[in-house]
């Protein structure tokens, strides 16, 4: 089983307003073929908004240095709904996604880009 490093350094990378990850924590090591929680963060914000969803996306940086999640998604390990809520006092809403590293991913330093859509402005009915 190939391991890989850093998969988290630079955790925190998203394509939108407001969105963090909170989990894997940086520098984690997790091995290929396993499942992680990635833990999206939505901060709380003035600007009433609606959750959309949220794209995960896994990327290698042993190659060439890790780029933003506005140059390069990677591989993507979820796409779908997101509705965050509070689970404890001290973090803000977040939701976790197990996602499953690809068996064939490379073993070294990587990346977790997220892309968020959210309806700024707007609010349930």
């Amino acid at each position: 089983m190939q391991l890989f490093s850093s998969l988290a350094a630079f955790a925190g990378l998203a394509l939108a307003q407001n969105a963090v990850i909170g989990l894997p924590t940086p520098n984690q090591t997790v091995a290929s073929g396993s499942d992680i929680i990635v833990q999206i963060q939505r901060p709380n914000s003035l600007t009433g908004s609606t959750e959309m969803a949220v794209a995960i996306g896994l990327v290698s940086c042993i190659h060439r240095v890790c780029q933003s999640a506005s140059n390069i998604m990677g591989s993507i390990v979820y796409n779908g709904p997101f509705d965050p809520a509070y689970h404890e006092t001290y973090l803000p809403p977040y939701q976790n996604f197990t996602v499953t590293v690809p068996f064939a991913f490379a073993a070294g330093g990587a990346q977790i880009n997220v892309a968020h859509a959210a309806l700024l402005g707007a609010s349930h009915p």
